[in-house]
């Protein structure tokens, strides 16, 4: 059994020679889940909405090129909405969108139910093909809490971010913390999340990344998650994505060299 230190050695070694990982050489590999690329067939499983659908028309999008911003990630970020509109899911944060991202030309890569494994299937596969961004913002990870290893996930938001690299070498990236979920703070997901996060951290002392927790702002004093921010304990409300832009803001505005919006 491969290390988790080894893992990341030859996930990364694998992209630096442009080798990019396909699911069957994955499985020969020994690799972990988190790095095998694959559909996400979840969505369609759950009558969600169109996976497929979706990834189609963020294809179709960037083939249009002028692309300036890309926002990375699972249905927290699919909440957003924005660009592409095309199988939206609760749009929590539309009326946010023109405001802090529509003038910088930004693209949604947020898919529900994703992880980082349907990330990685998704770049394979035409959704970063073609484009320069300034900036891409990448949050991913807590749809594999509970199912893999904080070793495992580690390595699944390392391999995007060398992937990101590799394929986008212009690109800055600003890589956030897993955003806190359940009610208490002494959940295994808490727990898992906070490791998580430390070990991805580092990753912030790399050229070209920069690395932002922006956890403690959801949070009350005690820890806890309010359903005024979290209704649901893992996606933010309005009010949550409004907290959300104005503490990522003046962090994303300096990477892509603008004013800050406010």
């Amino acid at each position: 059994m491969l290390t988790g230190m080894e893992l990341r050695r030859l996930c990364s070694s694998a992209f630096v020679a442009g080798i990019f990982l396909a699911s069957a050489a994955a499985q020969q590999s020994g690799l972990p889940d988190t790095v095998k690329p694959v559909i996400d067939q979840a969505p369609m499983d759950a009558h969600s909405y169109d996976w497929m659908a979706r990834h189609n028309a963020v294809v179709d999008r960037v083939k249009q090129g002028h692309v300036d911003l890309l926002l990375i990630g699972d249905s927290i970020t699919h909440m957003w909405g924005g660009v592409p509109d095309e199988q939206a899911i609760h749009g929590r944060g539309d009326f946010l969108w023109d405001k802090y991202f529509g003038s910088r030309n930004a693209v949604n890569l947020g898919f529900g139910w994703d992880r980082t494994q349907h990330v990685l299937w998704r770049f394979e596969h035409g959704e970063i093909d073609g484009i320069h961004p300034k900036v891409a913002v990448v949050m991913i990870g807590t749809n594999n809490m509970g199912t893999n290893t904080t070793d495992d996930i580690v390595t699944g938001i390392d391999t995007i971010v060398s992937q990101l690299r590799h394929r986008l070498p212009k690109t800055k990236i600003l890589l956030l913390g897993i955003f806190p979920r359940d009610p208490k703070p002494d959940t295994p997901s808490r727990k898992q999340i906070a490791e998580v996060n430390e070990r991805i951290s580092v990753l912030g002392k790399e050229k070209g990344i920069t690395y932002l927790d922006l956890g403690s702002k959801f949070l009350q004093a005690d820890g806890t998650i309010s359903t005024d921010i979290m209704p649901d304990y893992l996606h933010p409300s309005q009010k949550g994505y409004d907290i959300w832009a104005k503490a990522m803001e003046p962090t994303l505005a300096k990477l892509f060299g603008d004013k800050p919006r406010s």
